[in-house]
């Protein structure tokens, strides 16, 4: 290995200042290491992002937004920012091919009730052909549409590629199947992670993209560009927290460099595990127009599903009174919109809120700003979040193992409990990353 000149030294370098980096940092600079957290970004949070595009409108979440199943990781985070999770109590409304939104409970706890029939099988195979088991029996069939629409809205899958054995195992852990929100959003929550380990003693990098990892047991160095600067960092051991699609990008200007190459089975887990397409879009009106329709019918809804719509799902802030509504699309439906430009995407999101009450019109007067972020075609994340191939049940476990006690790796693709693809999935896998290290690493 090369001994460019090092500009900066630290005991443990932490790729990336999302969730997961930011909760190895914490811990690690709480055990007295010396710990740089290196983010590419010019903010913290990864793929958390809270927003307003102006003072005067609430701010959006146009990264992650939920709390998924118990996370007790994320519900402590809460509690140290002095926050609370929001039980989602509203009322739920679909239009089926188009018809009148009618109200109801959410379908999807007797869709997942399907997947029971997936510990009977001798080997696995893709959420498709497991649910087109049932095209044979009416009732079933019905459950099953409703069952493949949760894997590519939630999961942003596609049923054609996901992993049958590995939805059901998040389904019957809990963790896809309850929700709830932080109040005020995330961003007092990330805001409390990132004062922890400035308190630490952690340093904090932003604008710096880390090109090349050198490494040897021991000992490690980071070439990076800051603002086009080049900087080199040099440490015992680092913590990789980079999402899969970053990790296997095959872009030459965002592929990040390891020397020695990555082993055959850490390149094996990386195909195992897609990362799933997003398209969502935040809509502020001028008043909580929808809330006054059919004698305030819709007064308390928080969900809206339309599977004729290019964007199936809609929420409000609800239980909270806010005149922000947000749309969603996943998996093969938000791949259906990747040539349209972000503000054909608004539109569109607009149009199609509007259409579920009959009165497009009225939703386009009370329009007062919309904004998304394409996850996609974001160079520090190429996709939403992650799940498993099918076959490759594995592929979590062998992509969180460490090489050489000296690379370590998180994330919520890392997640070994089936929580990949969310928050406390991220926090989860920082903490079990830097007692990895503390353990393998001595104290300084």
């Amino acid at each position: 290995m090369n001994s460019p000149e090092t500009i900066a030294t630290a005991d443990v370098i932490v790729v990336g200042g999302g969730a997961a980096g930011l909760a190895a940092a914490r811990d690690l600079a709480a055990r007295s290491f010396r710990v740089v957290v290196l983010e590419a970004r010019d903010r913290l949070g990864g793929r958390i992002w809270p927003m307003a595009p102006h003072k005067d409108l609430v701010p959006a979440e146009l990264g992650a937004e939920f709390i998924h199943g118990r996370a007790p990781q994320t519900m402590a985070l809460l509690r140290a920012a002095n926050q609370q999770a929001i039980s989602l109590t509203g009322a739920f409304f679909a239009s089926h091919n188009g018809g009148r939104l009618e109200s109801g409970d959410p379908p999807f706890s007797a869709a997942a009730t399907l997947f029971d029939g997936v510990r009977d099988l001798a080997e696995d195979e893709s959420v498709d052909r497991f649910l087109h088991r049932f095209d044979g029996d009416p009732r079933l069939r019905r459950t099953a549409e409703l069952a493949r629409a949760f894997v590519e809205g939630f999961d942003a899958a596609d049923p054609a590629v996901a992993s049958a054995r590995s939805i059901a195992a998040e389904w019957e852990s809990g963790t896809d199947l309850t929700s709830t929100r932080p109040s005020g959003g995330y961003a007092p929550a990330l805001q409390q992670l990132v004062n922890a380990c400035t308190a630490h003693g952690a340093e904090i990098r932003t604008t710096t993209t880390v090109r090349r990892i050198a490494w040897r047991r021991g000992r490690v160095l980071l070439e990076t560009t800051t603002s086009g600067k080049a900087e080199t960092f040099e440490s015992r051991a680092a913590v990789v927290t980079l999402p899969v699609g970053v990790l296997r990008d095959p872009a030459p200007e965002n592929a990040v460099t390891f020397e020695p190459a990555l082993p055959p089975e850490k390149h094996a887990a990386l195909a195992g595990i897609e990362m799933g397409p997003v398209v969502k879009v935040a809509l502020w009106f001028t008043t909580r127009f929808w809330e006054r329709l059919a004698g305030g019918r819709y007064r308390n809804a928080d969900f809206f599903r339309s599977e004729t719509n290019p964007f199936p799902a809609y929420w409000t802030q609800y239980p909270q009174r806010s005149p922000l509504v947000v749309a969603w699309a996943g998996g093969p439906r938000a791949a259906a919109l990747s040539d349209r430009s972000q503000s054909d995407l608004v539109e569109s999101a607009l149009d199609g809120f509007g259409s579920l009450f009959g009165e497009a019109d009225l939703a386009r007067r009370e329009f007062q700003f919309g904004s998304m972020h394409d996850w996609d075609r974001d160079p520090f994340s190429r996709g939403a979040y992650s799940y498993v191939r099918v076959g490759a049940g594995d592929a979590r476990r062998n992509l969180a193992h460490a090489l050489d006690a000296t690379l370590f790796f998180a994330g919520e693709a890392t997640s070994l409990d089936n929580q990949g693809g969310t928050v406390n999935g991220a926090l989860e896998t920082g903490e079990r990353a830097a007692r990895e290290v503390a353990a393998a690493v001595s104290a300084p």
